[in-house]
């Protein structure tokens, strides 16, 4: 594949390009993440409260399931790219901007978060971020890179979406888009546009089955899906 004059393959097309996949985001609606948003709504006498690492919980993608792009990837390629991805992981280096640019290469200039922990629940992937921030943010509140905006948006309560960069090509099998075998990942951004498919973290995140995927954007109708599922898992473990 030629990297040097890519063009992204934009949603509904097939060819060969850069492709770019809006099927993730972080929320502070639940989990970690509603533990750490409202301890800093909850600090006492006016003074900001950033952590330090700044670790969130994310969904960052699917396979076998028509993302946002209207775009499929096949189980065995996805898996493949991402096994692939966690040694970047482990040598600290998974590592992905504020924004994604229209090409294939990181710029260190605009990194804001950087992986610290991928896993599969069915066919979910989840993880964990680092947001990178500044002492001044962390210290004065004072955004001077793009980590510390990123960071802002976040303890403002506001959804941040991932999106993953990649190269391939996209091929039409049977009336739908599937993404081929010469697809290689190259990162996950943050970006301000939200993922199309619903998915929740949870506190009890060793429950796959509250990892919903629904039509219905409602918070509430969510709530109501995960308490009707953690009832049906104590069903079907007595």
């Amino acid at each position: 594949m030629d990297k040097s004059n890519l063009v992204e393959i934009k949603k509904g097309e097939i060819g060969t390009g850069l492709l770019i996949e809006h099927d993730g985001y972080i929320s502070c609606e639940c989990g970690d993440n509603k533990k750490l948003f409202e301890s800093y709504n909850n600090t006492k006498d006016g003074e900001d409260y950033c952590p330090f690492p700044f670790i969130v919980s994310a969904v960052f993608q699917k396979f076998d399931k028509e993302n946002a792009n209207g775009r499929i990837y096949p189980e065995s390629i996805l898996k493949r790219e991402v096994d692939k991805y966690m040694t970047k992981l482990r040598e600290k280096w998974a590592y992905g901007e504020c924004n994604h640019p229209a090409e294939s290469t990181i710029d260190l200039s605009r990194v804001a978060i950087n992986i610290v922990e991928l896993h599969w629940e069915g066919k979910t992937l989840v993880g964990k971020l680092e947001i990178i921030t500044s002492p001044g943010f962390r210290k004065y509140g004072i955004i001077s890179c793009q980590g510390d905006q990123v960071a802002n948006l976040i303890l403002q309560g506001l959804k941040v979406g991932v999106s993953s960069r990649g190269l391939g090509t996209v091929t039409q099998r049977m009336g739908k888009l599937v993404v081929g075998e010469d697809f290689e990942l190259v990162c996950w951004d943050v970006v301000s546009d939200p993922s199309t498919p619903n998915a929740f973290i949870t506190p009890e995140d060793a429950i796959p089955e509250l990892y919903i995927e629904s039509k219905d954007n409602s918070t509430k109708n969510g709530k109501k899906l995960i308490e009707e599922l953690k009832g049906f898992d104590e069903w079907l473990n007595k």
